[in-house]
C-alpha cells in the first residue's frame, strides 16, 4: 500500500490546478457582452447614449485589465 503523493509523481501544485479554469473566456464572454450591450445604442434615446458607452468602456477596461494579469503571471485581485 502506499501513501498519497508515492507512487513516482509528484503532487501537483494548487496554483497550478486552478490556471487551466482561467483561460480568457471569461474576459472574450465580457468584451461579447459589452460589444452587443454597444449594439443596442441604436435603439436608446440620445440621452442614455453616454451612459452606455461609459459601461462598455468599464466592461473592455476590465476585460483588458485581466488579460494583462494573465500574460504577466499575477493572480492578485484588483
Amino acid at each position: 500500500m502506499t501513501s498519497p503523493g508515492q507512487g513516482g509523481s509528484h503532487a501537483p501544485n494548487p496554483s497550478m490546478l486552478a490556471r487551466p479554469s482561467d483561460d480568457g473566456s471569461a474576459a472574450e464572454h465580457a468584451i461579447g457582452e459589452a460589444l452587443a450591450r454597444l449594439d443596442e445604442v441604436r435603439e436608446l434615446p440620445v440621452a442614455d447614449h453616454v451612459e452606455r458607452f461609459e459601461a462598455v468602456h468599464t466592461a473592455l477596461s476590465d476585460a483588458l485589465s485581466k488579460a494583462e494579469n494573465m500574460l504577466s503571471g499575477s493572480t492578485g485581485g484588483g
